[in-house]
């Protein structure tokens, strides 16, 4: 294939659509505007979120609080849901996403104690909780921090 032959699939691209182009193109005159007021002009229109001079509800509503945009978020999973696994599995990110358990790993992922585990597992993640990692220890398995 060369570039030449290149051509978008069938059915996704759309010819333009000229507005104000006679009254024989079906959209002419007024070009779906209506007649006269804001939206009618060039260049018219409101800002997202004006009401019309109304105060804004962004404006109205109260802020609370902080967010701070350097925090790190992690994926949670409970040591209960780690029983999934086979006995001697290594069990990272990439496998708790192909097991079903986690959609988006987030910062990484943190282990909670939540449950039992009774398989031994060699579990790899960026935090564990105190009692998740001694669980996991106990059933004869491994904390590894990444």
């Amino acid at each position: 294939m060369k570039l030449h032959e290149l051509s978008p699939a069938p059915g996704s691209t759309k010819e333009a659509f000229r507005k104000g182009r006679g009254a024989g193109s079906g959209n002419g005159k007024t070009a779906g505007k209506g007649h006269k007021g804001q939206n009618a002009r060039s260049g018219g229109g409101v800002r997202p979120g004006f009401e019309g001079g109304q105060m804004p509800l962004a404006r109205r509503l109260p802020k609370r609080g902080f967010v701070n945009i350097f925090a790190t978020t992690y994926a949670t999973i409970n040591v209960s849901d780690l029983d999934k696994f086979e006995n001697g599995a290594v069990v990272d990110a990439a496998a708790l996403k192909e097991a079903g358990l986690l959609k988006k790993s987030l910062d990484g992922v943190k282990i909670l104690g939540n449950g039992e585990v009774t398989k031994k597992l060699t579990v790899k993640a960026a935090a564990f909780s105190a009692s998740a990692k001694e669980k996991i220890e106990k059933a004869g398995g491994k904390a590894e921090v990444i």
